[in-house]
């Protein structure tokens, strides 16, 4: 690690740890023989790459407090003392850099996302607060109490290049698919339609608490009390949609492959206004029709 860099690295002030849990927690899935999706808690993290490949990065890094489950989840996979080459988020939101200190860190590896997701990951910028108000349930109504001061990566954390490939991924390239954040991606790999879709879309209602303990498959728009930008996000499903995946792993809920996560996205894409864009909120109030 550079001098003076374990200096910078710091998690926001209002990081704690989040007692929500869910069915699927702890259990890992594997949707291809490259993509690995694990659950933490409440949200997914993937490791691509395979067991026996030279390399393998990981996407997204978990809740708060997560940092030992998922180097032990690395570790099982790909062996003791193994490290990715990268981590890559698809967006900054709390549940999805949760242990990113602990692991950069530990591993000392570079970090990548999206330029406009920089100034939540170098402590300069806090993210819209999370919307209680909005329509929703239990979790949406607690969402007050979520972390969302920036975490600071210091000089760890690296913009993705802007061709669209993505570091450690040479199969994949980045997708912008914002709303959710500003500079939220999915990643996406052609020859076998595999999708990474971050939180652009969801499988389960992730704002109604028996929804996310039981993990009910439900192909839903992004967490209601984190997304500010509802036409974009709109616009971001129709994107993803028209890709066509055959495969996606979402940020939180099941992986979902075939006709089920074809109709399930075509029925989203085709009525976001009606099945995501909830009735009342904060946000809903800047969103034009």
């Amino acid at each position: 690690m550079e001098k003076g860099t374990d200096q910078e690295l710091s998690y926001g002030s209002d990081y704690h740890y989040i007692p929500a849990t869910s069915a699927a927690s702890g259990e890992g899935v594997e949707v291809r023989p490259d993509v690995y999706s694990y659950t933490v808690q409440i949200v997914n993290i993937v490791l691509a790459g395979a067991p026996q490949a030279g390399s393998f990065v990981l996407i997204d890094a978990g809740m708060p407090g997560s940092a030992d489950d998922i180097i032990r989840t690395v570790e099982e996979r790909f062996g003791s003392g193994r490290r990715p080459e990268a981590i890559i988020l698809t967006h900054a939101h709390f549940d999805h850099v949760g242990a990113l200190i602990d692991l950069v860190k530990h591993w000392e590896v570079p970090v990548y996302a999206h330029k406009l997701e920089m100034p939540y990951l170098t402590g300069q910028e806090s993210y819209p607060k999370p919307d209680p108000t909005v329509e929703g349930g239990v979790l949406a109504k607690l969402s007050f109490a979520f972390p969302n001061e920036p975490v600071n990566v210091g000089t760890w954390v690296k913009p993705l290049p802007d061709n669209g490939s993505v570091p450690g991924m040479p199969e994949y390239r980045w997708i912008p698919t914002p709303g959710h954040s500003p500079g939220h991606v999915s990643l996406f790999r052609e020859k076998d339609r595999t999708l990474i879709a971050g939180d652009a879309f969801t499988t389960v209602r992730q704002d109604e608490l028996y929804k996310v303990l039981t993990q009910k498959v439900e192909i839903s728009g992004p967490p209601r009390y984190f997304t500010p930008d509802w036409f974009a996000a709109w616009q971001s499903v129709k994107r993803l949609e028209a890709l066509h995946p055959d495969a996606a792993v979402t940020g939180h809920g099941e992986p979902v492959t075939g006709e089920e996560l074809a109709a399930g996205l075509k029925r989203l894409a085709e009525q976001f206004d009606s099945l995501a864009i909830p009735d009342h909120g904060t946000y809903v109030k800047r969103y034009e029709h």
